[in-house]
């Protein structure tokens, strides 16, 4: 069975993809590694590679893992990416995150501040049911700081003009965190949220099996 990579969001881990059906590969979740200071979306993301030993992998980001599996893509065209609810390029990443690489004030906030600031806006995320909303605070609050601080850093600063010809993107109507209209996806999920591996599981995973 073949062997796919995972890779998650900023503020998500691995039960993020826990809804879908990968009953088609062999899924394989990728831990984060510990960011340098001041290290760049590119360069994590070409260090963060070195995890996935295979040479032609399939790897499917959600989100900032998507805009990490990016790079990762264009790096290398013997790798196969698909992007979830993501950006691909700078130009896809709304004003108001932008606006953070000129009024950083994030960098300022205490650890328990700053998750409560981010829970405040899982509402965005468009988590569906009390199980999901439940979920999402969990995985939230057992988010390292520390990471936090560093990726939304890099989110800010990532400059992408190049759309590498081995990625696929899907993308949903109803995201309002990566909007749609700002992006240009390949597969397009009616009213798919940018948590739609979740509760647009059935669509995601049959597209999942057919693309990889």
């Amino acid at each position: 069975m073949k062997k796919v990579y995972f890779i998650s969001g900023l503020g998500a881990d691995k039960r993020v993809f826990s809804f879908l059906d990968l009953s088609f590969c062999e899924p394989i979740f990728i831990d984060w590694i510990s960011p340098f200071k001041k290290e760049s979306l590119k360069d994590y993301a070409l260090r963060l590679r070195k995890e996935i030993k295979d040479e032609n992998p399939t790897i499917i980001g959600i989100s900032f893992g998507g805009m990490l599996a990016t790079e990762m893509a264009k790096a290398d065209k013997r790798t196969k990416v698909i992007i979830i609810s993501s950006a691909k390029l700078s130009s896809e990443i709304p004003t108001y995150f932008k606006a953070a690489k000129y009024l950083p004030a994030y960098k300022l906030f205490p650890a328990a501040l700053l998750k409560n600031f981010t829970l405040l806006f899982k509402g965005m995320l468009g988590a569906k049911g009390e199980f999901q909303k439940k979920l999402l605070k969990q995985i939230i609050t057992g988010t390292d700081t520390t990471f936090l601080k560093w990726a939304i850093s890099a989110i800010v600063n990532w400059g992408n003009k190049i759309v590498p010809e081995n990625l696929i993107h899907i993308h949903g109507t109803a995201d309002k965190v990566l909007p749609y209209k700002l992006v240009k996806a390949n597969y397009t999920i009616e009213n798919g949220t940018h948590v739609m591996p979740m509760n647009n599981y059935g669509e995601i995973s049959l597209l999942l099996k057919n693309l990889s």
